[in-house]
């Protein structure tokens, strides 16, 4: 009877997990279409163009560098679990 509750809570937590997947995988989407638009947006005010594009490129930078950062945590086990 005790093996039980623990697999039924290895079951919601792998949903729960398999839920933040695609959470973490649907804010990358975002933050790849809103550098998208910022690009463009860059590219329709010529007076402002080199600038908002610089920073668009440099966000999508960011944002590899975070995503790989955030792979390499959670293979080496160095996420913090939430309080």
């Amino acid at each position: 009877m005790t093996d039980q509750p623990d697999n039924i809570v290895l079951v919601y937590l792998r949903r729960l997990d398999e839920k933040f997947d695609r959470m973490a995988a649907d804010v990358s989407d975002i933050k790849t279409r809103v550098t998208n638009v910022e690009e463009r947006i860059g590219h329709v005010d010529l007076r402002l163009a080199q600038v908002d594009i610089a920073v668009a490129g440099i966000n999508r930078r960011i944002d590899r560098v975070e995503a790989r950062l955030d792979r390499i945590e959670r293979r080496l086990d160095l996420v913090e679990l939430p309080h």
